[in-house]
């Protein structure tokens, strides 16, 4: 790469990090701090989430080159420019490009939110490419990318699309991350939301690590949907 296209470059980020900068909001900022604990507070600039997707639109429909220059500056340094990734990638409406630019991207997300909020509309249309990818994160060494393959699972496959398959394989996974942990709690007790018959044998065979179970228990009978009996039910099955 030239000095002079490295110049160039540059100048393309920086005019994106310097329009995030002009919609900070110093309030929203201390908000993500407190929400964000894996990231420095000085990380974080402070766009609200409705902005930072008005301009991820505004990069993808008009600056299509701007815009691939910054997805391929990476690693970015700010928590917002990292959400700003996930807004775009998520747009991405061809399935191989868009597990090209999730395999790219995902060993840098560094936080639950920013991990989270990156929810592919094409993953809909691939389910077995989705599948298949969120198996493959499962396996990795990354926190966050393991917490994608979790979170991606719940998202598609714990309705009509759910195969017994996906749950064990989630069961399998021994970690004292927290952020992986609380992933597959939350992914069972939407599983006992939805799929209850189905869901149940993990808790009954005590087929999960303690701590994703009784959080899974916790999760499930703070829930709305979940019947008065059920959550009696569960409460019981909590490992001691």
């Amino acid at each position: 790469m030239t000095s002079a296209t490295k110049q160039s470059r540059f100048k393309e980020v920086n005019e994106i990090r310097q329009k995030l900068f002009s919609l900070s909001d110093e309030k929203y900022r201390d908000f993500q701090s407190a929400l964000v604990p894996t990231v420095e507070k000085e990380r974080i600039i402070g766009v609200r989430t409705p902005a930072l997707r008005a301009f991820s639109k505004e990069l993808s429909v008009g600056n299509a080159a701007q815009k691939e220059v910054f997805l391929s500056d990476l690693p970015h340094y700010y928590y917002d420019e990292n959400n700003l990734h996930a807004f775009l990638v998520e747009k991405e409406k061809d399935c191989a490009v868009l597990i090209g630019r999730l395999r790219e991207f995902l060993p840098f997300v560094d936080n639950w939110a920013t991990c989270d909020s990156l929810s592919p509309a094409a993953f809909k249309k691939c389910p077995k490419a989705a599948e298949e990818f969120a198996f493959d994160c499962l396996d990795s060494d990354k926190i966050y990318t393991v917490r994608f393959g979790i979170v991606t699972l719940l998202k598609l496959f714990t309705g009509e699309r759910f195969r017994s398959e996906q749950a064990e394989k989630l069961a399998t996974i021994k970690t004292d991350e927290y952020y992986v942990y609380s992933a597959i709690a939350w992914y069972f007790a939407t599983l006992l939301t939805k799929r209850y018959e189905d869901a149940l044998p993990f808790l009954l065979e005590n087929k999960l690590d303690g701590i994703a179970h009784n959080l899974t228990i916790k999760k499930a009978t703070e829930s709305l949907v979940v019947s008065a009996d059920r959550k009696a039910f569960l409460k019981g099955l909590k490992i001691k």
